[in-house]
């Protein structure tokens, strides 16, 4: 399988969602969400844009307090964080104003029982007019909104959805080493369209055409070869429903 990025609509959609959050004029809030149900490619698409971008990026955990995030977002601007939690707070702030950049904060679910947490990231973007891309599941818009006065701060919101046909078939084009026949590819849209389900479906096409020594796969030889006996796709397709 092809080691790619491929932009599907919801990373389009979350490019422009970023380029507008950094040019924004003044005045307008500068926090975003961006959430949606799992398996669906969010983490990948800041990952990605993180990679190709200078931004702090903070994967939220179980255990995170507003502390540990201050320190995180501190060793990301390349400080040694301070010991006070208040000159913490300032050394991060300061940084920031001298250096503008996006901080993404994936995993917010996790913070979002966190008072504490949250509120120091609307403090960090009152003070310092950081934009704040926060990334969550599919319920972090409701979790978010309990906290109206960060709520008011989220100018831009982008769910991303389950992908299109011709989402997915550009992500076969691109990331599988066997042709697929628009017929299979249609196949396979009907079984998933879930990326972590379809990358196993690529990689489980790839294994029959090399096994049974074939250049192109319909939708025909699919059906006919691949195993659904073990159930791994299709539980899987039925779990995320």
């Amino acid at each position: 399988m092809q080691k790619k990025f491929v932009k599907t609509q919801n990373v389009k959609k979350l490019i422009s969602l970023i380029n507008n959050l950094n040019s924004r004029p003044a005045g307008i809030p500068g926090m975003a969400l961006v959430y949606g149900e799992p398996g669906l490619g969010k983490t990948q698409a800041v990952l990605w844009w993180a990679a190709h971008n200078d931004v702090i990026f903070i994967r939220g955990t179980n255990l995170m307090t507003s502390r540990w995030l201050l320190e995180e977002i501190v060793e990301e601007l390349g400080e040694e964080p301070y010991f006070k939690t208040s000159d913490l707070f300032k050394q991060c702030i300061k940084q920031l104003k001298e250096k503008p950049r996006l901080i993404i904060v994936d995993e917010i679910d996790y913070l979002a029982t966190d008072y504490k947490a949250i509120e120091t990231l609307r403090d960090i973007h009152d003070k310092s007019n950081a934009p704040i891309l926060l990334v969550g599941m599919g319920q972090a818009d409701k979790k978010i909104m309990r906290y109206k006065h960060l709520y008011d701060r989220i100018s831009e919101k982008l769910k991303f959805k389950p992908f299109s046909q011709e989402d997915v078939k550009n992500i076969i084009l691109q990331l599988c080493e066997v042709e697929m026949t628009d017929c299979a590819i249609k196949f396979v849209f009907e079984k998933t369209n879930r990326f972590r389900q379809l990358v196993k479906f690529i990689r489980k096409a790839e294994e029959i055409a090399k096994a049974n020594n074939l250049s192109t796969l319909d939708e025909f030889t699919l059906k006919e070869l691949i195993n659904y006996e073990s159930g791994e796709i299709d539980n899987a397709v039925k779990k995320t429903k």
